[in-house]
Parts: structure tokens; C-alpha cells; sequence
């Protein structure tokens, strides 16, 4: 455990400067990481359990819901971002985001689309069937060509 007494190591140039090392409380640190990792398995399996469920167009709306709960501890716990400066923080959370803000088009665009079949088109009492010249199982495979015949000598020559 690192003390407030410490000396402040001079560099060559005599800049005073404070020890960079860090050192954490194993004890304490692999109690939250335990905690994290069952947090995680837990959401991965709701995260299996609602797979199986049909929500509807909300499937996906819960799936990623999930991930993104699961990337933002990822990222507290196993990333240091908890202890680290609020900056990196704050930049990894406008990162999720603009992420759902992206996601969010992406699914009102998908869900405004119409099929778009054209309806001026009256439906067909027999569809016409395709040409089974263009089906490969079905016509027989073309026939090699002849070798070539040899030339005699002397063809072409003027004597």
C-alpha cells in the first residue's frame, strides 16, 4: 500500500516528481471482480433466456439492452474506468451514446420500410414457368471438343 509520506523521487534535471506506481488491494479488488463476473453470467444468461422468448420487435431492443449494460461494467470494473480520470469515463459513455443514438436511426429507418411489391400489377393466374435450358440438372453437359486434326507438311508451302 502506497503511503502520502513517501520521498518525491528528482529526476537528472532535478523536476520533482511523484511516484506513478499504484498499488491496489488484491483482497478487495478480487471480492469486485468476483461480484462483476456473476453479474455478467447472470446477464448473459437473461440474455440467452429472452433469445428463446418472442418479444417481437423487441427482441432486439433487449438483447442490446443487455450488452450495453454488460460493456458499461466491462468497462468500469475490468477497464479501470471507476478509478481512472472522469474524462476517459466521460468519453466512453458518450461512445455508448452515439451508439444507441446511431442504433435508434437504423430501427426507425427499418421499421417505417412497406414491402415494396408494386401494386399496379394485377397477380398472375399462371405464373410462367422458368426455362429449363437454364438449370444445369437439367440439361446435359456440353460435349468435348474434337482434338484437332493434325496439318500435313507441305499444306500452304508453295514448291
Amino acid at each position: 500500500m502506497s503511503s502520502h509520506n513517501e520521498p518525491i523521487a528528482t529526476t537528472a534535471n532535478g523536476a520533482a516528481h511523484a511516484s506513478a506506481h499504484h498499488e491496489h488491494d488484491v483482497s478487495k479488488d478480487a471480492g469486485l471482480y468476483l461480484r462483476t463476473l456473476l453479474t455478467l453470467l447472470v446477464l448473459t444468461a437473461i440474455t440467452v433466456g429472452a433469445a428463446f422468448i418472442q418479444f417481437g420487435s423487441a427482441n432486439v431492443v433487449i438483447a442490446l439492452t443487455i450488452a450495453t449494460i454488460k460493456a458499461i461494467l466491462v468497462g468500469l470494473f475490468f477497464m479501470h474506468l471507476a478509478h481512472d480520470k472522469p474524462v476517459n469515463a466521460i468519453i466512453a459513455m458518450g461512445g455508448f451514446i452515439f451508439l444507441g443514438i446511431f442504433l435508434l436511426f437504423v430501427l426507425l429507418d427499418v421499421g417505417t420500410r412497406v414491402n415494396l411489391q408494386p401494386h399496379n400489377m394485377p397477380a398472375m393466374a399462371q405464373p410462367t414457368a422458368p426455362p429449363t435450358t437454364l438449370n444445369p440438372l437439367l440439361v446435359a453437359p456440353p460435349k468435348p471438343l474434337a482434338p484437332a486434326k493434325p496439318t500435313g507438311e507441305g499444306e500452304g508451302e508453295h514448291k
